[in-house]
C-alpha cells in the first residue's frame, strides 16, 4: 500500500494519554455528534439510534486502537439500513430523506476512515449537514449551536492539514474561530445584498412547514386544552396605542357554524351571514402591529373587531361576513401586518332570516337531554320574547352550579354536550363553548362558536405582547335584536382569572417534564426564572424582527434610505460587488500589515539593529562577513573601540551565532518563552554597543 494510503486511523494502545491522531478523530467524532443532534429531533427514532449507536462504535474503536471494521461487514449493515429509509419514506428523494440519508452516510464514512482524505470527506459533508439544520429551524439558538459547529469542522479540518508537527489544540481552535471571524463581515454584507427571493429557500414550501401546529379550523372536545399545555409562539403584537386590559384581549380566529354532533366546522361555502357589513364604534381604533408565525393555516388574528383590513406583504387578505380575517394562501412562512381593531362596537351584520337560521342548525338525533334542558328553561323564564335573559341563566348555571375548569377533563362518548353537562361537568373553554351555542340554538337563539387567544403576556424588555399557543381560547357570540352578534364568554361564568389575568395564573407552570411545578406569581426562584424566560423571549423576538424578518421589501426600504431609487437586480448585484471590495480591502490590508510585524523575527530585528550601530561607527559588516568572521575581525582590531565595547560586539556576536546556528532550530525559536532570557540578554548588549 503507498505512502498515501497510510493507515492513520488504525492505531494500537498508545503506552501514555491519547495521540494526536486519537485526538483529531475524537474531536472530529465529537462535531459530527453535535451536528447531528439537532437532527435526531424530526428524524424517525431508529435513525436517531443506529446513528448513535456507529458513533458510540467508532469512540471504542478509537479508545481502544482496535482496527476499523472490514468493508464486508460495513457493506450489508449499509444496505439493510437504506433498504429502512426507503420503507420509511417511500422514496429516495426529497428533504427528509436526503437529511436522513446524509447522517447515516456520515456515520458510516466514520468507520470506513482509513486514510486522511477520508476525514476529508467527513469534514465537507459536515458543513453540508450544518446547512440543513436551517431546514427545519432558523432560530437563534439553532445559528448560535451551527456556529459552533463550523468552528469545529473548520478545526479538524486544520488539525489534519499538519502532517507531523501541528499547534496545541487551542491555537487550532482559534485559528478557526479567525477565520469565521473574518468572514463575518462579509456575511452581513452578502444578507444585506444578495437579492432575497420570495417564498421559502429552493422550493421546499410543501415540506418547510410540515410540523407546525396551532388553532386549526374546526374545534372538538380535546383540542384546545391540549394547546394550553404548549408554549409555543403563536404570534407578537406591539401596540401603537395604549396596551388595552387584559379582558379585552380577545384575538379573533375561525369562526365555527356547522356542527356534527362532536366537531364544530365552518359553515360551507356559499353559506352564512349576508347583507352588508357594518360596525359601529363610539371610540377610536387601537392601532398595533403583528408578527404571525407560519401556522400551514389561512387564518390571521385581530382584536375585536377589525376596523379595516390590514396590510400583509404579498397576501391577499379579506374579511369575511363573520368578520374572521382569511389570506388566499396558506401562512408558511413569517407574517407582519399592521391591523387597528374595535374594542367597544356593536355588529349589527343585516341580517336576514334566511342567514340567521344557518346559526341554528343542530343534528338530529344528538345530546337529547340537553335539548330538554333547554325547552325546560325556556318555558320555565316565561322570557320567550328575551333572548338576552336565557343568556345570562346559562350562564349563571355554570356560575352557580358545580362545574369545574379543568385542562384534563374526562373523556366524552358521542352525546358531547350531555355528557358535560349532566355528568363529568368539568371541561376546558370548548367544553363551555360547546355547550352554551348548543343550548343557545336548542332554544331558538342564533349562535356560533369563536375560536381564537385571549390574553397575552406583556414583555416590558421590548414592548413586545407574545401571545403563545396556550393561550387558545373559545367563546361564543349570539345574535340579539337590535343589537346584533354579542360576545359571550361561558369560561368568565366559571373561572373568570382565566379572562382577567391569565392561563398562567390559573394553571400551574411545570418543569422537568411535570417533574416540578410552580406558580408564576410565587416564590422568588419562580420569578427569577420568569425573567429569564422573558430576557430569552426578548432576543428571540429581536432575532425574528432584524433577521429572519428582513424580506425583499425592507432590504428595498434600505436601498432607497441610502438614496438608491427603485434599484433593479443590476444595480443590487453592482452595489454588492463594490461593497464586498470594500469590506474585502478593510479587512485584508490591516491584515497584512499585522501579519507582517507579528511574523517578524525578534533576533533577526536585534542583528539588524546591531549592523546599524557599529556602521554608524565605521564599523560596518562586510557583504561577505557572517557573524563569526564579523566578530573575529572586529577582535584583531583592538584600536577599533575602547575594550569594553570589543567584549559587548564579541559577546553580542556570539550569543546571536549560538542562538542563530549552534543547533537546529524551531522557525519560531525566537518567540518561544524559553528564548526571553537570550533575547534580554541581547538586548542589553545592544545598548552597551552603542
Amino acid at each position: 500500500m503507498s505512502e498515501a494510503r497510510t493507515r492513520l486511523f488504525a492505531w494500537r494502545p498508545a503506552p501514555v494519554g491519547l495521540s494526536r491522531e486519537k485526538v483529531d478523530s475524537l474531536l472530529l467524532i465529537v462535531t459530527c455528534a453535535l451536528i447531528m443532534g439537532p437532527h435526531g429531533l424530526h428524524l424517525p427514532g431508529w435513525i436517531t439510534q443506529v446513528s448513535a449507536g456507529l458513533l458510540a462504535w467508532r469512540c471504542w474503536i478509537t479508545f481502544r486502537g482496535e482496527r476499523l471494521p472490514p468493508r464486508w461487514l460495513l457493506l450489508p449493515v449499509c444496505l439493510l439500513v437504506m433498504t429502512g429509509v426507503l420503507l420509511t419514506y417511500k422514496t429516495m428523494l426529497g428533504r427528509d430523506t436526503g437529511v436522513a440519508m446524509l447522517v447515516l452516510l456520515i456515520a458510516f464514512k466514520l468507520l470506513e476512515m482509513h486514510a486522511r482524505r477520508d476525514a476529508f470527506v467527513v469534514v465537507f459533508l459536515s458543513f453540508f449537514l450544518i446547512l440543513m439544520n436551517f431546514f427545519y429551524s432558523q432560530s437563534m439558538l439553532t445559528s448560535v449551536l451551527m456556529g459552533i459547529a463550523v468552528v469545529l469542522v473548520l478545526t479538524v479540518q486544520i488539525s489534519f492539514q499538519y502532517a507531523q508537527h501541528a499547534p496545541p489544540l487551542r491555537d487550532r481552535l482559534r485559528l478557526a474561530g479567525s477565520i469565521v471571524g473574518l468572514a463575518v463581515p462579509l456575511m452581513v454584507v452578502l444578507f444585506l445584498l444578495f437579492p432575497r427571493f420570495q417564498g421559502p429557500f429552493w422550493g421546499l414550501q410543501s415540506q418547510a412547514n410540515s410540523g407546525t401546529s396551532g388553532l386549526g379550523n374546526s374545534m372538538a372536545p380535546g383540542n384546545i386544552s391540549r394547546l394550553a399545555l404548549s408554549s409555543d409562539i403563536a404570534f407578537r403584537v406591539r401596540f401603537t396605542d395604549a396596551v388595552p386590559p387584559t379582558p379585552r384581549l380577545y384575538w379573533r380566529g375561525p369562526v365555527l357554524g356547522h356542527f356534527d354532533g362532536r366537531t364544530w366546522t365552518p359553515l360551507p361555502a356559499g353559506r352564512g351571514p349576508g347583507g352588508t357589513l357594518e360596525l359601529r364604534s363610539a371610540s377610536p381604533a387601537t392601532r398595533y402591529r403583528v408578527t404571525l408565525e407560519p401556522s400551514g393555516q389561512r387564518s390571521l388574528f385581530a382584536l375585536e373587531m377589525p376596523a379595516a383590513v390590514p396590510q400583509a406583504g404579498t397576501h391577499i387578505i379579506r374579511v369575511q361576513p363573520d368578520m374572521q380575517l382569511t389570506t388566499r394562501a396558506p401562512i408558511n412562512q413569517r407574517v407582519r401586518y399592521d391591523a387597528a381593531s374595535y374594542l367597544d362596537f356593536s355588529y349589527p351584520g343585516n341580517e336576514t332570516a334566511a342567514s340567521l337560521r344557518d346559526w341554528l342548525q343542530l343534528p338530529a338525533g344528538y345530546n337529547p337531554r340537553a335539548r330538554q334542558l333547554a325547552s325546560e328553561m325556556h318555558k320555565a323564564s316565561g322570557a320567550a320574547g328575551d333572548p338576552g335573559l336565557l343568556v345570562k341563566q346559562v350562564l349563571a348555571m355554570f356560575r352557580q352550579q358545580n362545574f369545574r375548569y379543568t385542562l384534563e377533563p374526562p373523556l366524552l362518548g358521542q352525546n358531547t354536550v350531555d355528557e358535560f353537562l349532566f355528568n363529568t361537568r368539568a371541561g376546558f373553554c370548548e367544553h363551555y363553548a360547546n355547550a352554551f351555542v348548543v343550548l343557545m340554538r336548542a332554544m331558538d337563539i342564533p349562535a356560533r362558536v369563536v375560536t381564537g387567544y385571549q390574553g397575552g403576556e406583556m414583555n416590558l424588555l421590548d414592548n413586545f405582547m407574545t401571545v403563545r399557543q396556550s393561550d387558545a381560547h373559545a367563546w361564543a357570540e349570539v345574535w340579539l335584536a337590535q343589537r346584533g352578534w354579542v360576545r359571550v364568554d361561558p369560561t368568565a361564568a366559571v373561572a373568570p382569572s382565566r379572562i382577567d389575568s391569565s392561563l398562567r395564573s390559573t394553571v400551574p407552570q411545570t418543569l422537568l417534564g411535570g417533574l416540578v411545578s410552580f406558580n408564576v406569581e410565587g416564590s422568588a426562584w419562580a420569578t427569577a426564572i420568569q425573567r429569564m424566560r422573558m430576557n430569552w423571549d426578548a432576543l428571540n423576538n429581536r432575532w425574528n424582527q432584524l433577521v429572519l424578518d428582513y424580506s425583499a421589501g425592507r432590504q428595498r426600504d434600505l436601498l432607497e434610505a441610502l438614496g438608491f431609487e427603485n434599484p433593479d437586480w443590476t444595480t443590487l448585484t453592482g452595489l454588492m460587488i463594490a461593497a464586498l471590495v470594500v469590506v474585502a480591502a478593510l479587512i485584508g490590508l490591516p491584515l497584512m500589515l499585522h501579519n507582517r510585524r507579528r511574523h517578524r523575527d525578534p533576533l533577526d530585528s536585534l542583528y539588524e539593529r546591531f549592523c546599524q550601530a557599529l556602521a554608524r561607527q565605521g564599523q560596518a559588516r562586510a557583504l561577505h562577513e557572517g557573524p563569526h568572521g564579523w566578530r573575529q575581525r572586529l577582535l584583531a582590531q583592538q584600536q577599533a573601540a575602547s575594550p569594553e565595547k570589543l567584549r559587548a560586539w564579541s559577546e553580542f556576536l556570539e550569543l546571536y551565532e549560538t542562538m542563530r546556528y549552534a543547533a537546529p532550530r524551531n522557525p519560531d525559536r525566537a518567540t518561544l518563552p524559553s528564548a526571553a532570557p537570550e533575547l534580554s540578554r541581547l538586548r542589553k548588549l545592544l545598548s552597551l554597543c552603542r
